[in-house]
């Protein structure tokens, strides 16, 4: 049906119809009717990070925020979820309009700022979710604390969460917080993850629980860069890698009039530069811990591409938007097909 549904969607501004979309999706779960509309894929369970997914494709974050929609996403037939980003304190992001589709090229361009309700809003709505599935919380800094005191926001952020998440997402690559992608130089990632390990270890021991942590890149890094995040990624053992982020860049829109908006380029736009990305992280990783793609996935070939890139799961967000929740099911079904050519 939503091929159907997309024109009446896309009549509305962006950020209208992402509410629209979400309240709707909320009160079909809420009536049992998502089952007659949805065809859930098969179980197809894959063990990464330590954890089980039912099955290889997940939500990235930022579709929900907060956490507010937990079990309606999962009724989708996603095999994992991550929700946020979240910042210690709510905050309302960026002034809208802050929201872009670019129909032409399947693209989306964004400049939310993370806005959210804070850290224990989205605590108290993965308390009453009853979802027993993976699920990623994924954090990030306030946009008014300076760059050189981040640390401190995510180890907020992880304290926060830590009990409540499957694993945790460092999202340092959103190039919509001013100065935020800096994290990503040798140095400050340096600084930032031997900070993170030491805190998750110590809260393994308070827990009795180890939650994996997994950094999300941008996808706008040269080869040295993704050797030397590559190589922090092993001395740190962090658990695993999210690539890519958005992009800044605008190749291949540039004849659209809505390319100039600044902010986040995601969709079919970003695939070749997130694939490429992921093959060089594959490479300097050399099976040392798991990659885990997005960036440009609107098809099951595209999922198929990103897993002989060398990612070992994949999420969608811009391609939910443009096709729906078949999208899930398309990519289960090719990771599968995939898999058993290997086999």
């Amino acid at each position: 049906m939503y091929p159907l549904i997309r024109p009446l969607l896309f009549s509305f501004k962006p950020e209208t119809a992402h509410l629209i979309t979400l309240e709707a999706l909320q009160l079909a779960y809420r009536l049992g009717l998502l089952p007659l509309f949805v065809k859930h894929p098969g179980n197809n369970p894959h063990k990464v990070m330590g954890l089980t997914f039912s099955n290889p494709v997940g939500l990235a974050a930022g579709l929900d925020k907060n956490g507010d929609h937990i079990n309606a996403l999962e009724a989708l037939g996603f095999g994992f979820i991550e929700i946020g980003t979240v910042t210690p304190r709510a905050q309302e992001g960026n002034p809208k309009p802050r929201l872009f589709r670019l129909p032409e090229a399947q693209g989306i361009i964004n400049r939310m700022g993370f806005n959210n309700h804070g850290v224990d809003a989205l605590i108290e709505n993965v308390k009453r979710a009853d979802y027993r599935g993976i699920l990623g919380i994924n954090i990030g800094k306030n946009f008014d604390t300076p760059i050189e005191h981040a640390a401190t926001d995510y180890l907020i952020g992880l304290r926060r969460v830590y009990t409540h998440a499957s694993y945790v997402a460092i999202n340092i690559s959103s190039p919509n917080t001013k100065n935020l992608r800096q994290l990503q130089g040798n140095d400050e990632l340096d600084a930032l993850l031997t900070q993170l390990k030491a805190e998750q270890e110590k809260l393994a021991d308070i827990h009795g629980k180890y939650v994996p942590l997994a950094l999300k890149i941008a996808p706008d890094l040269n080869s040295g860069q993704i050797r030397q995040i590559a190589a922090l990624l092993q001395r740190h053992r962090i658990d695993g890698v999210i690539a890519t982020n958005t992009t800044l860049t605008r190749t291949g829109v540039e004849h659209l009039s809505q390319h100039a908006e600044t902010g986040g380029l995601s969709g079919a736009p970003l695939r070749e530069k997130s694939t490429s990305v992921i093959h060089e992280l594959a490479t300097a990783l050399q099976g040392t811990l798991p990659i885990i793609a997005a960036g440009g996935i609107l098809s099951g070939e595209d999922a198929a591409e990103k897993i002989h890139a060398g990612a070992a799961l994949i999420q969608i967000y811009s391609g939910l938007i443009y096709r729906g929740p078949e999208l899930i099911n398309e990519c289960v079904t090719a990771i599968g097909n995939l898999q058993c050519r290997v086999e």
